[in-house]
């Protein structure tokens, strides 16, 4: 789904108060499912999560923890949902794998730690022991009950933060906040932004550790893109937030299509994009994320000519936040 606009204003909206009896009921629902025990895992398990739907940051997020654990010599394994693949899983993704079959994210994920794709995520987590990982890095599941977690990262986009404040359908929430700080241990705030830091001051006063963290572009990427002129597409929680990191590395970008969350692409979208970029003279530039769902399509030629911007997350205090991690660790 694409996430309304409305979700993102500071302030509810009219159309917000006319949805919020259904937002009180799923948020009910959403914060009584939290309050559930989960199952203890053979290994410590650090999940990444947040409070809304849509993009926050929290892939190249995993990825940064992953990093960090493999730098002290811990063996992580990612465990996922696997959104948008048709595989229940527990599976290892493999290179043998599709979009289709395991999602975007684990595809992504895979290029750094062994991925475990599981809609049962204690499942998930004996399989990710059997394939000699140390550590579980949980892509997601920050809302999810059955698996008990060691240290709970939320990662908040500083732009837009909990947009509104109201739940699912009249706003970004997944539960209720007030059900959510329980079961967190840190924020990380993703970007600048006065909406970012009103979290920080609200995460400070419930006694959560606060960190903050930038998007950082591929150098090589960025140089190849200075001064391009291009045609922008995205199918992730905030299109807007990557075509705003285009325009930050100098690329003139003349046109954007914003398509929802996780979409699975078909042959007339690429041809109509790639018609467009024809016509016009323009570089067409996506996600990585939206490459690999590209992948999938049975006729790879369609996606010649269409490049992916590399991202990494910059972590801010980061001795502090590898200290963070370890202690949860040894206390295991």
């Amino acid at each position: 789904m694409r996430a309304p606009a409305f979700w993102w204003q500071r302030r509810p909206t009219f159309l917000a108060h006319i949805l919020r009896p259904l937002a009180a009921i799923y948020g009910t629902i959403a914060a009584r499912r939290m309050r559930r025990a989960g199952e203890r895992a053979t290994l410590p398990v650090i999940c990444i999560g947040n409070f809304t739907a849509g993009g926050a940051g929290k892939t190249p997020t995993a990825l940064a923890v992953a990093k960090l654990l493999a730098e002290t010599g811990e063996k992580p394994a990612f465990l996922s949902r696997g959104y948008g693949g048709n595989l229940p899983g527990p599976v290892q993704a493999t290179a043998a794998h599709s979009a289709a079959d395991v999602g975007d994210e684990p595809l992504l994920l895979s290029r750094m730690a062994p991925v475990i794709v599981a809609h049962d995520r204690p499942a998930g987590a004996q399989l990710a022991s059997q394939v000699g990982a140390s550590v579980i890095v949980m892509d997601d599941g920050l809302q999810n009950p059955s698996l008990r977690k060691d240290l709970a990262i939320a990662v908040v986009d500083g732009a837009t933060g909990i947009g509104n404040g109201l739940c699912i359908p009249a706003g970004p929430l997944r539960a209720p906040l007030d059900a959510q700080w329980p079961v967190v241990d840190a924020v990380l705030i993703v970007g600048e932004g006065e909406a970012g830091e009103s979290i920080a001051v609200d995460a400070a006063r419930h006694g959560k550790r606060v960190f903050r963290a930038a998007i950082v572009p591929d150098p090589k990427a960025v140089s190849h893109l200075q001064g391009s002129k291009v045609l922008a597409f995205a199918g992730i929680g905030r299109p807007e937030k990557f075509f705003e990191t285009l325009r930050a590395c100098g690329a003139s970008v003349e046109r954007t299509r914003a398509f929802p969350d996780h979409h699975p692409y078909t042959a007339q979208d690429l041809h109509a994009l790639m018609y467009e970029a024809k016509r016009d003279d323009l570089q067409i530039v996506t996600t990585e994320k939206d490459l690999m769902r590209i992948a999938a399509l049975s006729d790879k030629s369609i996606a010649q000519g269409i490049i992916a911007l590399p991202i990494t997350l910059q972590i801010g205090e980061q001795d502090a936040f590898r200290t963070l991690i370890h202690s949860r660790l040894s206390a295991r």
